[in-house]
């Protein structure tokens, strides 16, 4: 455990009284206001656009890397724009995709002590900083026609079962969720299917119907086109 994280956990047991709390907790909700009014601005008018979830982690040398590029530039040439969390790695991938085929390309950024800086592929008009996590999945989920999710770590699941919650809850559309990499995923498909469905009945049998997993950028692109095609729906910039 770091300092910081010990003077967290402090500050968190302190005595405050009533004029201390109403202080903080008001400035807190403007600076949460601030967040959600300028994402909804910048993204009011963005159009189309699919959500790639990855690892900030990923190297350029790594085939899920490539993989990821390769994705978000097919996207763009069906007429979609990208929305990325604005980092290095899966993140950066997916933007340089978009970038490479010309289309809207953007990044949410989140500030963080290590790992997140934007990366240089981001529309320098779609690029949003956020200090809340959940104000940045608000925009995510806001603003987004399907999602794709490559191999990551914690804010990938994070942003992947968020995605799944709120259209098996009906909160969303039943857009489409990809994941991306059939051997990277298995042994969590595998605990969702035998542990949380068969053992514990924590899920329906339809809840494994929610989301796609495929192996290629082809597969991938094809099933959101052919979700859109099916409802009449093309996306236009």
């Amino acid at each position: 455990m770091t300092e910081k994280s010990e003077e967290k956990i402090r500050a968190a047991f302190q005595n405050k009284d009533w004029s201390e709390v109403k202080a903080s907790d008001s400035w807190q909700i403007f600076k949460i206001m601030s967040e959600f009014v300028e994402g909804f601005e910048q993204m009011a008018k963005i159009g189309p656009c699919v959500s790639i979830f990855g690892s900030a982690r990923t190297k350029p040398e790594n085939p899920y890397y490539q993989l990821a590029e390769d994705i978000a530039y097919k996207l763009t040439l069906e007429g979609y724009g990208v929305i990325t969390g604005g980092g290095p790695g899966i993140m950066e991938a997916a933007n340089k995709g978009a970038h490479k085929g010309k289309g809207k390309s953007v990044g949410l950024n989140i500030e963080l002590p290590f790992e997140q800086h934007p990366n240089e592929y981001i529309d320098r008009d779609k690029s949003i900083n956020f200090h809340y996590f959940f104000v940045r999945k608000t925009i995510f989920l806001k603003y987004s026609q399907g999602f794709i999710a490559l191999p990551g770590g914690f804010g990938t699941l994070d942003e992947l079962f968020e995605a799944l919650t709120l259209v098996q809850t009906h909160k969303v559309g039943d857009f489409p969720v990809v994941l991306v990499g059939k051997k990277y995923w298995q042994g969590m498909l595998d605990w969702i299917k035998n542990t949380m469905l068969e053992e514990e009945h924590n899920i329906n049998a339809d809840d494994l119907n929610r989301f796609y997993v495929v192996d290629t950028a082809n597969e991938a692109v094809e099933i959101i086109t052919n979700f859109y095609s099916k409802y009449l729906l093309k996306p236009n910039f």
